[in-house]
Order: C-alpha cells, then sequence, then structure tokens
C-alpha cells in the first residue's frame, strides 16, 4: 500500500510533542538577501559563525544532497512571568526560564529522524534547532506557520512569537503549505516594537542591529558592554522580551504544553548579590541544562553589575565592592555600577 509521507511525518511529529507542523519547497533557501544585508552592514557583531555559516544557510543542497522539502517545526514555550520578586533581582528572557530548548528539541528531532528512517526506508533527512546552518524564521515564512515582523521575530497571527523552530530538510516532494502573506498586511501601522526598544536597535522595520541589540549584549557579546548602552539594559540580566511584550499578537499567547519549560527556582528573576557571590566554577555547574549557561560565569557577572548600576540601590554596593578583586571585565563593569551608586573610587 503507498505510504504517504506527509502524513506520517505530521503524525510523528504531532505525536513528539510539536504543536506545530508546516511543510514548504526547498528548492532554494528564503531569506538569504536580508541576511546577506544584515552581514555586510556588521550588523552581526562578533558573531563570526554567521559569517562562516553563509554557504550552506543559501544553499539547503550543501546540507542534504537531493533536497526535495522543509518540514517546519514549532514548539510553544509561553508560561506566565512570576511576580517580579523586587530587591536586587535581574530580568531574565522568557524563552530561557526552563530547559534549554536546545536539548529539548533536538532530543525530539533527533528521534523524529530516526522514526521517518524506519517509517520511509532510504528517506534522507537533515534537521537543526537554531545551532545549525538554517534560518529557521525564513523557512516558517514560507510555510505559512507565520510572518516575520517588524521586530524579526516569526509572529503567528493571533497567537504571536512565543515559540521555538526547527526544521528538517528531507529529500521528498511534501505538498507545501500555502503562505500566509507578508509582513506588512499583519503589522499595519503598529510600530510598537521598534519604539519600544530602549537600545534604539532597530533600524528600520526588520532591520535589527544585534551590536545594540540587549539579547546580543548580554548572550552572545563577549566583551565589554559599551558604556552608551548600559543604562538602556534596565532590569535585563539575560535577554529581552520587550519587543515581543508589547507586540498585539502576543496578547493571548497559546500555553506551553511543556512542563520542561515552566520557570525554574530563581531562573525568571535571577538573584544577582547570589549570582555574584558563587564561585564561577560553581555557578556554571548550576546552570547545566539552562540557556543561562550560555554567556557563561564571566558574562552574567558582568551583567548582573549593570543590572545593579540601573537599580540604584545602595544596597548593592557591599557586593559590587568585593568585585573589585577580580582580573578580568566583571571589575569595569563593578566599578561603573558604582559610580551609578555614587560609590566609586
Amino acid at each position: 500500500m503507498h505510504t504517504d509521507p506527509g502524513r506520517v511525518i505530521r503524525a510523528q511529529a504531532e505525536a513528539l510533542g510539536f504543536t506545530r507542523v508546516r511543510f514548504a519547497r526547498a528548492s532554494d533557501a528564503p531569506g538569504i538577501a536580508a541576511y546577506d544585508a544584515f552581514l555586510s552592514q556588521g550588523r552581526h557583531g562578533s558573531m563570526g559563525w554567521m559569517v562562516a555559516s553563509r554557504g550552506p544557510r543559501a544553499n539547503p543542497g550543501e546540507l542534504l544532497p537531493g533536497v526535495r522539502s522543509a518540514v517546519v517545526l514549532g514548539v510553544d514555550h509561553a508560561w506566565p512571568r512570576p511576580a517580579d520578586p523586587g530587591g536586587l533581582t535581574g530580568k531574565v528572557a522568557s524563552y530561557a526560564w526552563g530547559r534549554d530548548y536546545h536539548n529539548l528539541v533536538g532530543k525530539r528531532l533527533r528521534r523524529l529522524a530516526r522514526d521517518l528512517r524506519e517509517a520511509l526506508p532510504d528517506l534522507g533527512v537533515y534537521w537543526g534547532v537554531d545551532s545549525r546552518p538554517l534560518i529557521e524564521r525564513a523557512w516558517a515564512e514560507r510555510s505559512g506557520m507565520g510572518f516575520i515582523g517588524r521586530n524579526c521575530c516569526l509572529i503567528v497571527p493571533g497567537q504571536g512569537s512565543y515559540l521555538f523552530l526547527a526544521v528538517l530538510l528531507i529529500d521528498v516532494d511534501l505538498e507545501p503549505d500555502l503562505p500566509r502573506g507578508g509582513a506588512d498586511r499583519h503589522c499595519g501601522s503598529c510600530r510598537r516594537c521598534l519604539d519600544v526598544c530602549p537600545t534604539d536597535a532597530f533600524v528600520d522595520s526588520h532591520q535589527l542591529d544585534a551590536r545594540r541589540c540587549i539579547s546580543y549584549l548580554t548572550i552572545e557579546h563577549r566583551g565589554a558592554i559599551p558604556e552608551p548602552l548600559r543604562a538602556g539594559m534596565g532590569r535585563w540580566v539575560f535577554g529581552c522580551d520587550l519587543c515581543q511584550e508589547v507586540c498585539p499578537h502576543n496578547h493571548a499567547p497559546p500555553p506551553s504544553p511543556e512542563p520542561d519549560l515552566a520557570p525554574r527556582p530563581d531562573h525568571a528573576w535571577l538573584p544577582l548579590p547570589a549570582l555574584l557571590q558563587t564561585p564561577d566554577d560553581v555557578l556554571e555547574q548550576s546552570l547545566l541544562g539552562s540557556p543561562l549557561r550560555r554567556p557563561g560565569a564571566i558574562g552574567l557577572k558582568r551583567n548582573a553589575c549593570v543590572v545593579l548600576g540601573n537599580l540604584g540601590d545602595v544596597a548593592a554596593i557591599p557586593v559590587l565592592e568585593a568585585q573589585r578583586h577580580r582580573g578580568d571585565l566583571v571589575v569595569e563593569h563593578a566599578e561603573w555600577a558604582l559610580d551609578r551608586l555614587g560609590a566609586g573610587s
């Protein structure tokens, strides 16, 4: 009996917990023109891997010879933000409250690829979740899962942008799902996301300069945070959700069905004195399996110093002064915060 590969793929993906499954043609790679413009203007900052991986991003055939279709998968991750505890705490982007999505989604993708090869013999498969050379948002837009908004996020109309994306390339033709249309059709005249950014990271609609983005500065950037941008970080110690929080499409996002993505204790609001007082190796060990480990102990402590300076609470002075013995970039940011608090040397 003839097996419908599309039906098999949808059924197996949904059984593994993917809440969104869409198909697209893979004759060429979507989004590469915007990607090239981003790189050509240096807006990727220190993320050199974006340049190095440009080739396969532009040509999916380099990733899977004979590729015919892309299966775009989504996992909703929205959970209510825990109440603000106040005090000397820093705010964390919502996607990082629970288990590292690379691990959660990656494990499911490996299992899906294995199951599909068993159900569809000789099937060629290549999968990726964020860390492989695929422009997931562009593939998702082509599949009709949503549209790329002015804030450069993939938005599902009326349901929002709080979802993780993954792509599975296969060498079988699938009937593509219909796209939803261009971004302006859904953003209209709204520009809340552009206007809310405290560091002016948006050059224009659909144009982000990562070098000014709080998420980039607190996670990917490894050096000193430029002084003119530090005050704009506010309480964000890891990532930033502002351009998503103000989006009308995010007024009532579907709740995540994943308990592993629920907020872990002290992961939505980081207690900053405890973070700074914990030895670097102990801190990194405590964050195993969490996205919060990405900047490393030094990066998190750098960010914590900036937030403590922004909070304006003199109760932070003793813990900031205790950082003066360090021999790394944390010291510079602690000194900056102390100056903000009127306690500079």
